[in-house]
């Protein structure tokens, strides 16, 4: 297994690890985002974080891999191919998380749900309860990045990160970047969010 200075080096190396002043998914504002999206122009780095992050879940007896679309589409093939085991991505239609193009998880199936990066576990939360609204079993998730320092639980199915890191997100009302004046971006946009 790699160690935790493995995993942020690889992702360092890939450029992955932006500093400045973002505004994330769930609304909120950080210093630091991991654009994972940057890992995955190198198959080879991509594959070895995949790697890792599927022996994590080798003796569960998975059986389908599954990630929200945009950002665990790739994680969820390259994982369900290192175990072996089909994948598919669930994306929002209408604001809520489904699946479409004739994907369907059969009941009683043992789910895997992967993502990038969490912050707040909305996106992943989203996707276990549609494993389990289709009859699936989710048998736990696994994320490249845990961006909320351990803070986030989904119950009674287990979280393992390949890397945690504690960084600090704001409301946008309370963020000091905002009162520093510094200029705010969406990640994988060039404009600013302001």
């Amino acid at each position: 297994m790699m160690t935790k200075e493995e995993v942020l080096q690889v992702l360092k190396d890939n450029q992955a690890v932006l500093e400045g002043h973002f505004q994330l998914t769930s609304g909120r504002h950080a210093a630091r985002y991991v654009q994972c999206a940057k890992l995955f122009i190198q198959p080879k780095d991509s594959e070895k974080l995949c790697r890792e992050l599927a022996a994590l879940f080798e003796g569960d007896d998975v059986q389908l891999v599954i990630g929200p679309a945009m950002g665990a589409i790739l994680i969820a093939y390259e994982t369900a191919r290192q175990l072996g085991v089909p994948n598919f991505f669930a994306e929002r239609e209408n604001g809520k998380m489904t699946l479409r193009r004739g994907f369907a998880i059969e009941p009683g199936t043992r789910v895997l749900v992967t993502e990038d990066v969490i912050t707040t576990g909305g996106s992943v939360q989203e996707v276990i309860d549609l494993v389990r609204a289709q009859g699936g079993v989710p048998v736990g998730v696994g994320v490249l990045v845990d961006r909320s320092g351990g803070k986030v639980s989904f119950g009674d199915v287990p979280l393992k990160a390949l890397l945690q890191l504690d960084v600090p997100s704001f409301e946008a009302e309370e963020c000091p970047l905002c009162r520093e004046g510094k200029p705010l971006y969406k990640p994988g946009s060039r404009a600013s969010a302001k």
